[in-house]
């Protein structure tokens, strides 16, 4: 495949209803393009973890989305609050989710974890008052391509 797809979604603060879009097109695109299944997956949890976050812990943000030749590439930017301690925030189980979220069923603190996890890179930038960047690779497996 020559040249790099590239395509940004907006996510929405507090938009719980919505939640969930951005990565399943996201996941489209992959299909469409024929990513391998097992880099689609990857792909889906660290979109879907990252778009919660931005629902549930920001003003609002972007997803940004790049295929290249042999990789998948997510750059994430949100608008504030950011994020007070990045080493806490990591921990498995840590969260900062209100009640009222966690009633809905989300905010177990495994977002970031998750994210980290399934990303060949993975790199974070939060600033308070700001907002916070976060930039996710994940590469195809040998000789299968994208």
């Amino acid at each position: 495949m020559s040249g790099a797809i590239c395509e940004s979604y907006a996510v929405e603060a507090g938009a719980f209803g919505t939640a969930g879009e951005a990565s399943g097109k996201i996941k489209g695109v992959l299909r469409k393009l024929g990513v391998p299944s097992a880099l689609i997956r990857r792909v889906a949890v660290a979109s879907y973890e990252v778009e919660l976050n931005l629902v549930i812990h920001s003003l609002g943000g972007t997803i940004d989305l790049s295929v290249e030749p042999g990789s998948v590439v997510l750059d994430v930017a949100d608008r504030g609050p950011g994020i007070p301690d990045l080493a806490l925030a990591m921990q498995e189980g840590w969260s900062t989710a209100s009640d009222e979220v966690r009633m809905l069923g989300f905010g177990a603190g495994m977002g970031l974890p998750n994210m980290k996890r399934n990303a060949d890179e993975f790199a974070i930038q939060s600033e308070m008052g700001v907002g916070t960047r976060i930039h996710m690779r994940f590469r195809s497996p040998e000789g299968t391509g994208t």
